[in-house]
């Protein structure tokens, strides 16, 4: 067991150096006034030798005279020196041991640190071109105590890789001469030798000889190794007792473990930068000493950078971001041996702008030149790159201590710098400035450091003088002026600043002073002029500054000042020179060519040429946009000075273009040209060497024969560079601690028999990988395997298992066939599954599959699986393969799977993957149904950067298969296809047209008939170039471009076209096209015969005259029809080439319609009206233009399909205006009316109760009018109950309305039915005049009247006559009957004028009854007939004879109830046979003809007006006319 934790130990020293080895780099540095320079402490040997000469050698001591002492105070004193001696040695042993204490837990935490980095990291290896070797981290001098040891390490550059020899003094160093005294490392391109326990002898030069090919390279370091105090062959010399001094934080070590990295902030926000250290020793109050720089600037602690140091971590805390902020930051720390520092950009991004579109924020604002009431601010311009460019800039300002800005110009200024004025003396202030585009106003910058208003003169006009040494007295300039009051002049007055928007003026204050406060007068004139111009009129400038803003464009002006004070002004100052505003430099030239070359995986290197005319150049800005996009993005928001810049946050594999920006006062640059593009991939060899691999793992026993064991293995994580090409086994007996080499030449495979072995010993293996760069690490040690003899009958494990397209929610699993297979063959796997960390497998496939291989669907994704794999023969399941490594089922960023494709300029099929993720050395590996192509014949492999493509030579149905790929030395590229039998024949076919090409077609060769009757025959090609011929044959003779045709071509389109202008009889045929065009050709006919040729000429002769027409006066469009919103019908034409005398007519089946209004053709449009639209308006209507220039006519008929498109068109205004469902009840009963702007019965409209279709019946009466539709239900009863519809169609849409006739509803309704019906059942049955009385009677002397007139009633009514309100009973003047219950009259004989009067009937009976009233008027012969009183006849009379009686009527007519109650309707005038003229009857709504005087019997039966019977009536008031129901037959009133 001790000798297991020996080897340990080794293992542990073996690792930490390396650690040690990759960070030396960083210890030894020094500070340089530039960058980063690495320096080499390589020492020639005749330094070193002379240097430790000198710190060997003591100078000799002569102890003087009044230091001498007694031989008792000597011996004394050696007594107190021994015992200072010794305590000294073990201060110095305590120390050494906590030194040694604290490399040791160095050592340790950069062991955890380097196993878990790259555990968990994918080493970027590169591949650079032949260099000479170079050492990056030289070898450094040590001086050691004995006995302890000594480990020198360097790092060697180069390619191809260097081999490293050491030397001592020139001699080489073999380890085999002094075993356990050296050792040699080399890992990962640090070399190193350890000197296990040092001597004094072993002080020598050391030196690392690097040599390849192409050159040697030599670093030398000397190693002194002294023996402690107090030891053999030492001397202690007397002397003073040394002191303890205090340590400086410079004589510490300081290791750096964790570093910051490349950083991205944004506006606002915050952001820390730390580094993790070591420190020896560790003293809590000795800090190092730590600076951080910004851009080779040192920074300060304040609010906006916090620095703390201490506790093994430097943090730099940046709270409030800006980009001001943005740069180079250094965290250097001075140690013992010099100085380590280590550094990072930080970049900090635009915040998101206050309006869309704004520029980005001014950085960098600064204030110079500071006088009284003047100031100066600059600042940089911000980068724009999809924003609208910069307009201008405001500057504000608040006083220090307060929040409130104030705007300082009210335009905005269009340069990076701005005089500000109005300052007060002694003031505070703050300066910051915010952009301007079209946009909007950016967000404003970081506000300047604190400024104060002040003199800068005052401290010049002071004097000190010493008086004898011992008195400062302090003298002013002014007291010195003696008693001058009126300044003198100013000097040197000229334009320090002139911009297109503003000049400044500069001056030297004048001397004398004079002895008050003094302000300055300024005045201008044009050049040439003595016109001098008062400037600062109302403002006291105080400083020797000014700005100028209003001068004109194009002018030059001179200026003078003068001083002033309380006592007066000076003279005038000499007067500048012409002086014009203009922007002397402008804007920098354009940079020259840029060049991008790889970095990082997530970075590039741009640089470009400087600016040939710079003007004050501030910086550069760099963009950046993805290939084939349009947006660029800012790669830094402040400029930079240099012309090399790094560009990172680039996203890996992506293609970038570049270009770049110069930046000065006066705002951006044209862009310069862009860059190639350039994928962001590693860069080959920058800095990194090959390493070895990594160790194997995963040891598994695959067969056993007793003297034999068949091992197999995992292949390395990482390769370490290059691809592994060796393996070496080493085994030994599991109870010793020697190993031995089982293979001495390499092995190429993981599979490996180990041969001589005694069965029954139990043996550990471990394995080593191999690449151009050397062996690895050893794997762990296996578990002890058994040699013993399998004889079972199952087969043995599968092994090497393998995953393959991992996704979300499957993967594929592989895996190789048993070794040993048992007693039969294997016939079969069973896959298991768990996930991780749960010893619970559950089978993948119940049947066993007979390949090697496995797609399993159904993952869970993000979920992490483990699988081993069974081998299945006749015998039964065999043992489970090792459990695989742990598979996540997620797919990596970018995955893209397999395209199958069509080679498009040489037609080759092929399947082609383009990697999300490459290395240098990956490789794509295709197979087929997963077993590897190799050098298939039938198949060729390709690779282009991250695309792989495989291509068939002679694809047929052999090639139908599954096909993957696998990227390698990745983490898991990989990606299938299945080539199926109809995909192969459609890429066939596109193959076969590809290689042999045709010209494509758009568009075969069609014909279109043109205007003027011309038939143009045309193709059209995908595209033609400018040498492509073609050929038009027409029946087998090709015809070219003359008379009659003209052929032509347009290149760009790829159109091709004959144009024939008489296309006759003789044009029929066979229309053909023949093109070349390079290799490609193509043909493409048109057959014209027959039919088609027949409607061909038909609609060219058709054209023809469409043109002619069109001469005239003609339709531009043809008869349609609209609809208005009062559902009015609209025929509509347009019509064009009118005039005045153009007559316009319309006709309905070819009779003529005369409008009140006639057409007006001028307008363009006529339209004939059809109002309340039913099927009596069908027919053919026809509108006919017609004037000397011609005739036209347009004939539309309603009648199939149109009639109902009007219909459904007006349903559609109808349905959306239907008003809800009314409940309307009539004697008859209950009656649902639904209103609408206009409804006929042609209309598709439905009733439904409860979603049944009604059919109108006697029970369920439909019906309706122009106003509305109706449904009625007669004679209701409980089985109507319910919810009753009304959809209308409008061919596309239905609309409805719903009315719920159930409940209280129902109630109400049914009730209000039951009365109207008792009210009809009585007006029906009532007693009432239904004909025969006229209202007025005139009549001649003598003669004889009859009215008489037919009464109904049921039943049968009485009838009373009146004379003028008495009753008339019967006599021989006055005879009264009544006849049959039905024919009642009144004669009178020999009529005179005591008759006339007014006569009336009443006819009633218990239900009621009717008054009519007649106007009897009596003349004499010869006097004019008499005017009638009621009424006017509608005709004049003929003379009376000698007796006028009324002629009944012929036939009594049935009576029936009026179907309208509007009083509207006039009675007509009946023909009159009697001399008495016929009067109008007093019912309006009724027509009665006029009595004929001829026959007793009444012509006609008039319906007589019921009158209201007067107060003095004898007749009863219960006798009056009942009144009619109002709903009854009557249409009900339209709702408001």
């Amino acid at each position: 067991m001790a000798s297991k934790v020996v080897y340990k130990k080794k293992a542990v020293s073996h690792v930490s150096t390396d650690y040690r080895s990759l960070h030396s780099k960083h210890v030894v540095k020094r500070q340089q006034a530039v960058g980063y320079l690495r320096k080499s402490t390589c020492n020639s040997v005749s330094q070193v030798k002379a240097q430790a000469t000198e710190a060997m050698a003591e100078p000799a001591y002569t102890v003087p005279e009044f230091r001498q002492r007694s031989t008792e105070e000597v011996e004394e004193y050696q007594r107190v020196s021994t015992h200072v001696g010794k305590g000294l040695a073990a201060i110095q042993e305590e120390l050494h041991r906590m030194r040694m204490a604290t490399k040791a837990q160095v050592d340790n935490l950069a062991i955890k640190r380097e196993v878990q980095e790259r555990m968990s990291r994918k080493v970027d290896l590169y591949e650079e071109g032949n260099k000479l070797p170079d050492f990056l981290v030289a070898l450094r001098p040590h001086t050691v105590w004995e006995k302890t040891p000594v480990k020198l390490y360097c790092t060697v550059h180069g390619h191809p890789r260097p081999i490293v020899s050491w030397f001592k003094d020139g001699v080489p160093v073999n380890p085999l001469n002094a075993p356990g005294k050296y050792k040699i490392e080399s890992k990962y391109g640090v070399h190193g030798l350890i000197i296990s326990r040092s001597a004094v002898s072993d002080t020598a030069e050391y030196s690392a000889v690097a040599s390849n090919p192409f050159g040697t390279a030599t670093s030398k370091a000397t190693v002194t190794v002294k023996r402690p105090a107090g030891g053999a062959g030492e001397s202690c010399q007397l002397g003073l007792v040394p002191r303890l001094t205090q340590m400086h934080p410079s004589k510490l070590e300081v290791t750096l473990l964790e570093r910051f990295s490349v950083s991205f902030g944004v506006e606002g926000g915050s952001i820390s930068l730390a580094c993790s250290m070591v420190v020896v020793p560790d003293l809590p109050n000795l800090p190092p000493l730590a600076h951080w720089y910004r851009d080779d600037h040192l920074m300060k602690a304040g609010p906006l950078a916090e620095m703390t140091v201490g506790g093994g971590l430097a943090r730099l805390n940046l709270p409030r971001l800006a980009k001001d902020d943005e740069g180079l930051y250094t965290l250097r720390i001075y140690t013992k041996e010099g100085t380590t520092e280590h550094s990072a950009y930080l970049f900090v991004q635009d915040a998101v702008p206050s309006v869309a579109g704004a520029p980005g924020a001014p950085m960098s604002v600064k204030v110079f030149d500071i006088n009284m009431d003047f100031a100066l601010v600059s600042w940089k311009p911000p980068n724009t790159t999809n924003e609208a460019a910069v307009s201008g800039y405001f500057v504000d300002r608040c006083e220090a201590g307060s929040d409130h800005w104030v705007q300082c110009n009210d335009t905005p200024v269009k340069v990076c710098k701005y005089p500000v004025t109005g300052l007060t003396l002694g003031q505070a202030v703050h300066f910051r400035v915010r952009a301007v585009n079209s946009a909007g106003i950016s967000r404003p910058s970081r506000r300047s450091q604190k400024v104060t208003a002040a003199d800068p003169a005052e401290s010049e006009r002071l004097q000190v003088v010493n008086i004898r040494g011992h008195y400062d007295i302090l003298i002013r300039d002014d007291d010195l002026e003696g008693y001058v009051t009126i300044p003198g002049e100013p000097t040197s007055v000229h334009a320090s600043e002139v911009y297109q928007a503003y000049v400044v003026l500069s001056w030297t204050p004048p001397t004398p002073r004079g002895r008050a406060r003094l302000w300055y007068i300024i005045e201008k004139c044009l050049a040439g002029t003595e016109e001098w111009t008062r400037i600062n009129t109302g403002v006291k400038v105080q400083s020797p500054r000014y700005p100028i803003f209003d001068l004109l464009d194009g002018k030059s002006y001179q200026f003078r000042v003068f001083s002033a004070n309380q006592f007066g002004s000076s003279e005038a100052s000499a007067p500048t020179g012409p002086v014009q505003k203009a922007d002397e430099h402008g804007v920098p030239s354009t940079p020259g060519q840029v060049v991008a070359t790889r970095n990082t995986k997530s970075s590039v290197f741009v640089q470009w040429e400087a600016s040939k005319v710079p003007n004050n150049l501030l910086g550069y800005y760099i963009d950046a946009r993805p290939a084939g996009s349009k947006l660029w993005q800012p790669c830094n928001h402040k400029p930079f000075r240099h012309t090399r810049f790094v560009v990172h946050g680039l996203v890996p594999g992506e293609t970038y273009v570049f270009r770049v920006q110069a930046v000065n006062l006066f705002g951006l640059s044209e862009e310069s040209q862009e860059s190639s593009p350039i994928a962001v991939e590693p860069a080959l060899g920058r800095g990194v060497e090959y390493a070895s691999p990594s160790a194997p793992f995963g040891i598994t026993l695959l067969s056993c024969n007793g003297s034999s064991m068949t091992l197999a293995w995992k292949s390395p994580k990482h390769c370490g560079g290059s691809h592994v090409n060796a393996y070496y086994v080493d085994r030994r007996n599991a109870d010793k601690l020697q190993w031995k080499e089982v293979n001495v030449s390499a092995i190429k495979e993981r599979v490996y028999t180990v041969e001589g072995l005694t069965e029954g010993n139990f043996y550990e293996f471990k394995v080593q990988a191999g690449n151009m760069a050397g062996v690895g690490v050893p794997s762990e040690a296996s578990k002890p395997m058994k040699c013993e003899a399998w004889t079972m009958a199952e087969p043995g494990p599968a092994f090497d298992l393998s995953f393959s397209e991992v996704r979300s929610d499957s993967l594929v699993i592989l895996w190789k066939a048993p070794v040993y297979t048992g007693a039969s063959a294997v016939t079969g796997y069973l896959v298991e599954m768990a996930k991780k960390g749960s010893s619970d497998f559950t089978a993948v496939n119940q049947d066993a599959v007979s390949h090697r291989y496995l797609q399993v669907g159904g993952l869970e994704a993000g979920e992490t699986y483990v699988f081993r794999v069974r081998s299945v023969n006749a015998d039964g399941v065999g043992k489970a393969s090792q459990v695989s490594e742990p598979i996540l089922a997620k797919a990596l960023p970018g995955t893209q799977e397999i395209v199958c494709g069509v080679d498009e300029q040489t037609g080759d099929i092929f399947l082609s993957l383009e990697a999300c993720e490459i290395s240098e050395t990956s490789q794509f590996v295709w197979s087929k149904n997963y077993k590897g192509i190799g050098d298939c014949p039938r198949l060729s492999a390709s690779a282009d950067g991250r695309t792989s493509r495989l291509t068939f030579t002679s694809p047929d149905k052999d090639d139908l298969g599954r096909y993957s790929v696998v990227v390698t030395d990745t983490d898991g590229v990989s990606a299938s296809h299945t080539l199926t039998e109809d995909a192969l024949n459609t890429m066939l076919e596109l193959s076969h047209a590809i290689r042999n090409p045709i010209v494509p077609l758009k568009h075969g060769l069609n014909y279109e008939i043109l205007e003027k009757g011309h038939v143009r025959f045309w193709l059209q090609a995908t595209k033609l170039s400018a040498a492509a011929s073609y050929r038009f044959i027409v029946n087998d003779k090709e015809v070219t471009s003359g008379e009659g045709q003209k052929i032509s071509h347009d290149a760009k389109t790829g159109v091709i076209q004959m144009t024939v202008e008489h296309f006759t009889r003789a044009n029929e045929g066979t229309y053909t096209v023949q093109i070349h065009d390079g290799k490609a050709k193509n043909q493409t006919s048109l057959v014209l015969v027959g039919d088609v040729f027949k409607a061909a000429l038909t609609e060219a002769e058709f054209q023809r005259k469409e043109h002619l027409r069109k001469l005239g006066p003609h339709f531009s469009e043809y008869l349609y029809f609209t609809v208005a919103e009062d559902c009015t019908v609209l025929l509509a034409c347009k019509v064009a080439n009118v005039k005045k005398e153009t007559k316009f007519t319309w006709y309905k089946e070819d009779e003529e319609i005369v409008l009140e209004t006639a057409p007006n053709a001028m307008s363009g449009s006529v339209a004939l009206p059809i109002p309340q639209f039913s099927r009596k308006d069908q027919g053919v209507y026809k509108a006919t233009l017609s004037d000397d220039k011609g005739k036209d006519t347009s004939l539309f008929e309603v009648s199939g399909q149109v009639f109902d498109d009007i219909i459904n068109a007006i349903a559609k205004i109808a349905g959306t205006s239907a008003s809800e469902l009314v409940l309307q009840c009539t004697p008859e009963g209950i009656r649902l009316q639904c209103y609408m702007t206009y409804y006929t019965e042609e209309m598709k409209t439905v009733w439904k109760h409860r979603d049944s279709k009604i059919a109108s019946s006697e029970k369920m009466r439909i019906g309706g009018t122009a106003e509305m539709a109706w449904m009625q239900i007669c004679d209701p009863s409980d089985k109507e109950k319910g919810q009753y519809t009304i959809e209308i169609s409008d061919g596309v849409n239905v609309y409805a309305r719903s009315f719920d006739l159930s409940g209280q509803a129902y109630t109400d309704a049914y009730e209000e039915y039951l009365r109207l019906k008792a009210a009809a059942f009585a007006e029906k049955n009532r007693g009432r005049v239904v004909g025969g009385l006229p209202d007025v009677v005139t009549i001649m002397e003598h003669k004889s009247l009859s009215l008489t007139c037919t009464v109904w009633g049921e039943p049968t009514p009485e009838v009373t006559w009146f004379k003028n309100e008495q009753e008339v009973a019967s006599c021989e003047h006055t005879k009264v009957t009544f006849e049959g219950g039905k024919f009642a009259s009144l004669v009178i004989t020999q009529v005179t004028s005591d008759d006339s009067g007014k006569y009336s009937i009443n006819v009633r009976n218990k239900y009621g009854g009717e008054f009519v009233e007649i106007t009897v008027s009596v003349y004499r012969h010869g006097e004019p007939i008499p005017e009638p009183k009621l009424g006017q006849p509608k005709t004049a009379a003929p003379a009376a004879s000698k007796t006028s009686t009324p002629v009944p009527p012929s036939k009594t007519p049935t009576p029936t109830p009026p179907k309208s109650q509007t009083p509207s309707m006039k009675s007509p005038t009946p023909s009159m046979k009697s001399p008495t003229p016929s009067m109008k009857s007093p019912t309006p709504s009724m027509k009665s003809p006029t009595p004929s005087m001829k026959s007793p019997t009444p012509a006609s039966t008039p319906v007589p007006k019921s009158p209201t019977p007067g107060p003095k009536s004898p007749t009863p008031t219960r006798s009056v006319k009942s009144p009619t129901p109002t709903s009854r037959f009557l249409k009900s009133p339209t709702p408001k």
